[in-house]
């Protein structure tokens, strides 16, 4: 990206030049801005890099020119730092200070930095000429070696061989990545930012994007140079970006519901006893399924815009006898439903399903039934379960996810006697306490508890590290009639919000963000990755993903395995190694998506393996993507290109999760994507290809 350097200013002038920025440095040093000023223009959407060199504050402000050399400098340094940490609690990105600051000033700003969450940048500059290599080795040890999350090296050059050894900096850093040099090798990944200045060194400002750096530097015109040879922001932005088309929403998206709620929710409204109201409510494929067996159990359901009326069956153990439930292609609404029909229906159910669900194992289901006392006649559709459930204490394994095991909390309660279940290893444990959520506002009461590790413990509560849960289920309970409002969908909005911080700007209303769905996740995903997001007017309020640098990030997502293949894009534009975890939890989906993404991505050009449960991506951003797509030469790790996307023919292999990340990397690609399957997107979001192509 290219961080427009902004000087010279006040407040109302700094916002008339952030309209032409992506990204800016604000020189505090140079703006005419008061405290008041620096607390508000922080909270930027903007990517804002806070400066202040305390040598410039010595030089320029009247009241310190007749103190004492020694006097004038401590004062300037109390300056700069009340500035620099005013920026960091308003909401600075980076923050950056000049390797010579003195030592308790650094750690001071270095603490609000990253108690807040901005980067701290440790720069050198050398305004006379440019050191040996290995000179410069040193100071990018000893920056590290102060707290440094990246570094900032510049010098004057005199001739290309000045240029040559600052941009050797960012092999180095490579090469003690590959070595084991964890501190330097932790700056290959878009945590070094080399340059030089002068004539000879200009070319090295866009040099820098090529070798990785995570922006570059450049003023708002060549009058108002910060430096010898700085490119003007517009030079920069046509020699990188030329006509590459960034997306810009408008007006505020509005997400689908979450059919994680709402097929919960349909199912225990058509379980209890009166009249439901849903509200907020979204047709997608699996959300109709969800109507449609609320139907065929006895419910009166009425659909009136987004409002369901739902009249129960008051269900009761062994209400019912229907020998046949079709479950479309949802496999939530399948595990549910096999427990409760063991219940409701004991003389035994046959399981119908429809396209892809016909071929996906419902691996794990038949032991825990049994376990329970019930027959599951096989893992694969068309299967037949006979009931019921035997209430009591029970150890199951949830390795094989939590979809069972929310048909287990839903029917248990109709049992004779108290049930104590106890789950190993859970997995999408979110998705469980949605389940719990939502029978609390139908009557139903379930104890539970997280039990894990000293590392569990420590963490408190992080459900990563939980081992064991274990509910405690009341018997001869009933459902009741309940009137809840219905929350948007997180994992539909994943896609549009990854798609904004790569590519321009999105945003997005009708989420929670104190929601308990698991690909919530997303934006913890974001940050690290280090897009900027803001959310105005509360938990509801619309939130807006909008172009950062991008750097690599590790994730387990064991518990959001429907994120997978959006981030998994996210990481293709992310400087350097990004590492998801989670792996094993892919197979039984749509589409046995492990494979499907790396075959995705491969053929998009991206390296990728799968090294036990991770996804081991090889990223690069999008202006370095942009400058090797022109023709400039970017030599990666197995000295190809990191080119834009390739474009083709790709198969969704008729998964809508596949759908959606194959649009969204389409958006960084050298020519169109041709999907094969683009309605099966009507499963979870019917109206995503008409919602997407208006960002396009």
């Amino acid at each position: 990206m290219i961080c427009t350097t902004i000087q010279n200013r006040n407040l109302e002038q700094v916002y008339e030049a952030l309209e032409q920025c992506e990204m800016a440095e604000i020189r505090l040093d140079r703006c005419y801005l008061s405290q008041k000023d620096i607390d508000e223009l922080f909270t930027s959407d903007s990517p804002l890099v806070a400066t202040c060199r305390i040598s410039e504050v010595a030089a320029t402000v009247p009241s310190l020119q007749d103190l004492p050399e020694q006097s004038r400098m401590i004062k300037a340094m109390q300056m700069a730092e009340r500035k620099l940490v005013s920026a960091i609690e308003a909401g600075a990105r980076y923050v950056d200070v000049e390797i010579e600051a003195q030592k308790q000033m650094s750690k001071r700003v270095r603490g609000a930095a990253h108690e807040n969450g901005t980067i701290f940048i440790r720069s050198y500059h050398d305004f006379e000429g440019t050191d040996s290599l290995e000179a410069l080795k040193a100071v990018v040890e000893k920056c590290v070696y102060h707290g440094a999350d990246m570094v900032k090296i510049v010098t004057m050059a005199h001739s290309q061989a000045d240029v040559d050894k600052v941009m050797a900096l960012y092999a180095w850093c490579r090469e003690e990545k590959v070595s084991g040099n964890e501190k330097i090798g932790a700056l290959a990944d878009g945590g070094l930012i080399a340059f030089c200045m002068g004539e000879a060194g200009r070319g090295s400002r866009l040099e820098a994007l090529k070798k990785g750096a995570p922006y570059t530097y450049a003023a708002l015109s060549a009058e108002e140079s910060a430096a010898p040879g700085q490119w003007a922001t517009s030079e920069m932005r046509e020699e990188i970006y030329k006509d590459f088309g960034f997306i810009d929403s408008g007006s505020p998206l509005t997400m689908p519901v979450s059919k994680s709620f709402a097929q919960r929710a349909i199912i225990a409204a058509a379980l209890a006893e009166g009249t439901s109201h849903l509200h907020g409510y979204t047709p997608c494929g699996d959300n109709e399924s969800a109507l449609q067996v609320a139907r065929s159990l006895g419910a009166e359901v009425v659909v009136n815009g987004t409002e369901v009326t739902i009249t129960g069956i008051a269900a009761s153990a062994g209400c019912l006898d229907m020998p046949v439930l079709n479950v479309g292609e949802s496999g939530l609404l399948t595990r549910m439903m096999i427990p409760v029909m063991a219940q409701l229906c004991p003389d035994g159910v046959t399981y119908e399903a429809e396209k892809t669900l016909m071929t996906r194992p419902l691996t794990g289901s038949k032991e825990i039934m049994e376990t329970f006392g019930a027959e599951m006649s096989d893992i694969c559709m068309p299967l037949t379960v006979r009931g019921p459930l035997k209430a009591g204490r029970a150890e199951i394994s949830g390795k094989h996810g939590s979809q069972i095991i929310s048909g287990l909390l839903m029917a248990l309660p109709f049992a004779d006697k108290n049930s104590s279940m106890i789950v190993r290893e859970p997995k999408s444990i979110p998705y469980t306490f949605i389940t719990l959520e939502v029978l609390k506002k139908f009557g139903i009461k379930i104890g539970n508890d997280m039990l894990g590790g000293p590392d569990f413990i420590a963490s408190g509560g992080d459900w990563s590290l939980c081992t064991e849960m274990v509910f405690k289920v009341k018997g001869g309970q009933t459902y009741k009639a309940a009137d809840i409002d219905l929350e948007g969908d997180w994992s539909a909005a994943a896609n549009f919000l990854v798609a904004g911080a790569i590519f321009g700007k999105v945003e997005i209303k009708g989420l929670d963000t104190t929601s308990l769905q698991a690909d919530l996740s997303i934006m913890d995903i974001l940050m690290d990755a280090g897009a900027s997001l803001s959310q105005l007017d509360g938990d509801t309020g619309n939130i807006t993903a909008q172009r950062a640098p991008l750097k690599a990030f590790s994730v387990d997502a064991s518990n959001c395995p429907d994120l997978f293949p959006v981030i998994s894009v996210l990481a293709a534009f992310c400087q350097g190694t990004s590492r998801l975890a989670g792996v094993g939890r892919l197979a039984n989906k749509e589409s046995n998506r492990a494979k499907a993404i790396v075959e995705m991505l491969t053929q998009m050009g991206v390296s990728v393996v799968i090294e036990g449960d991770e996804m081991v991506i090889e990223g690069h951003s999008l202006a370095q993507r942009l400058l090797a797509s022109s023709g400039h030469v970017i030599p990666n790790a197995v000295g190809e290109s990191p080119a834009l996307l390739k474009g083709g023919s790709y198969t969704s292999h008729h998964d809508h999760r596949m759908v959606m990340a194959l649009k969204v990397a389409a958006l960084g690609a050298d020519g169109p994507v041709e999907i094969d399957d683009v309605d099966c997107v009507a499963k979870s979001f019917p109206l995503f290809n008409d919602l997407f192509a208006s960002i396009e």
